[in-house]
């Protein structure tokens, strides 16, 4: 009777302190999964599945290996919010899988996709054929993000005859306080510019933007930190 008191008593501590650790490290763990999060809920998971049929293994050593297994995965999400290295090696970047209509292959082959599987998670995006998409990006999680070509834009204006525009992909330009250069060469895009730009809205220094997004023919958008943050 003792044997499985303890067991009980082992697997309720355990659901609070994963509960804990799960909660301390932020929404991620429950919708956005990268490969980083899904190794951390395995170990946690094992943590605790090892420890409650192990009878070497009592409650505090339960304790301690999940404490400590949480520390250094909080310690980690800190370096990927400061760090966009670190957070390019541990988290991935987005792949563009379909570009102005036409398929990436080699972002397909990067991410280990098929045709038949990105049509998949297009589908399930609402978008019924390639045809219709004329951006698909591969985000960290796995699933696919959707631009759709102008006439398949909900409503769709070729239900109303209404002309049609090109759409556009919009371009981080900063992020974090840190200037995309690879962006800013990729699309022609001048720093003088972006410091015009900037100094239009008052800001002086990159490290002022949390975030700056670029749309051709359209203004600079930007996001600057929250007073008192930097």
């Amino acid at each position: 009777m003792s044997q499985y008191l303890s067991i009980a008593v082992e697997l309720t501590a355990g659901l609070v302190i994963l509960f804990i650790v799960t909660k301390a490290q932020g929404k991620t763990q429950f919708s956005q999964i990268t490969p980083f999060d899904f190794i951390s809920a395995l170990i946690l998971g094992e943590l605790l599945g090892n420890a409650v049929y192990d009878r070497e293994v009592n409650l505090f050593h339960i304790l301690f290996a999940v404490i400590v297994w949480g520390v250094i995965i909080y310690t980690v999400e800190l370096l990927t919010q400061k760090f966009a290295k670190a957070r390019k090696f541990l988290e991935g970047e987005p792949n563009i899988a379909i570009l102005k209509g036409h398929i990436k292959y080699e972002a397909l082959k990067k991410a280990k996709l098929d045709i038949n599987q990105l049509q998949c998670l297009i589908r399930q995006q609402g978008y019924f054929s390639i045809q219709e998409v004329e951006y698909a990006i591969i985000e960290t999680n796995g699933l696919v993000s959707v631009l759709p070509k102008s006439a398949f834009e909900t409503p769709k204006k070729a239900d109303f005859n209404m002309s049609s525009e090109q759409p556009e992909l919009p371009i981080n330009i900063i992020l974090d306080g840190e200037v995309i250069y690879h962006n800013l060469e990729e699309n022609g895009i001048e720093e003088e510019w972006l410091k015009k730009q900037l100094s239009k809205q008052n800001i002086s220094r990159y490290k002022d933007v949390l975030f700056a997004e670029w749309v051709p023919n359209k203004s600079l958008y930007v996001m600057g930190y929250e007073k008192g943050k930097q």
